[in-house]
Parts: structure tokens; C-alpha cells; sequence
């Protein structure tokens, strides 16, 4: 006896309905298969990123160790050097100075550019607390002294001022240390401040750059 026509259309539909899921299952394992694919190979893409990074950092801080323990050419020093916190007038033995008696107040280092003479003393203190004081007379090029600003405006620890009256147009001072160059790219400039901020030779190693004197 025949399957009658009603009947073969509801096996007809139950298989197309079978074949449908099964067509959806399947693509529903391609899709996790491509998204837990793409999962791991932005995971693997993260690591490996991250390990560059790290590897990166790691290079960079090893060249700036190297760096700074190689000596700069033409740095004197200055030892035997006072801290003793005053109010009067000190007269240094090197201008501008590099240590001894300071005042108690100290200029803000973190970058600070002053376009006017600052107090000696109050400079002499920022050194004590490991900055780089960087000076300048009337003959430095303006584009020196403009290039000189930027270094330190992007350089914590430092500050720039000009200085009438020192031997050399450009003179860095760091505590017990300076040195004079002619113009702001000669390259122991750079390698002055990558050994003598928060150098070795600071008495007072992360004491504060801000809160102090601002002119």
C-alpha cells in the first residue's frame, strides 16, 4: 500500500528541516572555530607585543646604564662641598655654582624654564636634590637657546635660566659637576643629562622638584 501524497510531504519537510539544523550545527562549529582562531592569534598577537615592548624597554634602560656610566669629556668636578642651609649671600668658587651652602628654599626643577636670572642659591639647592641647572648668556644662538627650552621643558630633574658672566655660552651644572659647550647640539650636552640627572652625584636623590621658588 502507497505512502499517500500528505504524508510524503511531511517526510519531505522533516528532512529539509533535519538538513537545516544540521547545515546551522555545522556553521555554528565553523564560527567557533574561527572565533576561538582569531582569539588565540590576537592573544599570541598580545604576548608577543607585550614581550617586544618589555624586551624594547629593557634595551633602552640598558643603554642609558652604558651610557651614563661613561665619563663626559670636559666635566669638571668639584668635591668637599658644604650643604648647610642659609639666607645670606654665597660666594662659589666656580659660577654658576655647584654645591655648598644653598638657601633653604629651592627653584622648581621639573622642566622649568625661567626667561630672567634666578637666585643662585635657590638653583645651588635644586642640584642637592639631583636636577641639572642649565644656564646661558647673551651669546648663544636664539636657536640654541630655543632648542635648549625644549630638552628641558621634556626633561624632569632639569632647569634652564640665563647666567651673564659665565665662561662659556652654555654651561650645565649638575651638583659638584659642570660643564661649558659652545651650542646646545653638541652631543655631551645630551650625554650630560642622561648622566647627571638624578645622577650618582646627588646628595638628596628623589627629594622634590616642585613646591619650591618658581622666579
Amino acid at each position: 500500500m502507497g505512502s499517500s501524497p500528505a504524508k510524503e510531504q511531511r517526510t519531505d519537510r522533516r528532512a529539509k528541516v533535519e538538513q537545516m539544523r544540521r547545515a546551522e550545527a555545522a556553521r555554528d562549529r565553523r564560527n567557533r572555530i574561527i572565533t576561538w582562531t582569531c582569539s588565540g592569534a590576537i592573544v599570541v598577537g598580545i604576548v608577543a607585543g607585550s614581550w617586544y615592548f618589555v624586551q624594547r624597554v629593557e634595551e633602552q634602560d640598558r643603554a642609558q646604564e652604558v651610557a651614563a656610566a661613561k665619563p663626559v669629556d670636559g666635566v669638571k668636578s668639584f668635591k668637599d662641598l658644604s650643604q648647610n642651609h642659609v639666607t645670606t649671600p654665597v660666594e662659589y668658587k666656580m659660577s654658576p655654582g655647584v654645591g655648598g651652602d644653598h638657601n633653604p628654599a629651592w627653584m622648581n626643577c621639573n622642566g622649568d624654564v625661567y626667561d630672567k636670572e634666578i637666585g643662585e642659591t635657590n638653583a645651588v639647592h635644586s642640584l642637592e636634590h639631583g636636577a641639572v641647572w642649565i644656564t646661558y648668556t647673551d651669546k648663544a644662538k636664539d636657536s640654541d637657546v630655543s632648542a635648549l627650552k625644549e630638552t628641558a621643558k621634556k626633561t624632569p630633574y632639569t632647569l634652564l635660566s640665563p647666567f651673564p658672566g659665565q665662561s662659556s655660552p652654555i654651561v650645565l651644572s649638575a651638583w659638584g659637576t659642570q660643564l661649558g659647550v659652545d651650542s646646545a647640539d653638541d652631543p655631551r650636552v645630551q650625554k650630560f643629562l642622561d648622566k647627571y640627572v638624578q645622577g650618582e652625584q646627588t646628595p638628596e636623590p628623589g627629594a622634590a622638584c616642585t613646591g619650591g621658588m618658581t622666579a
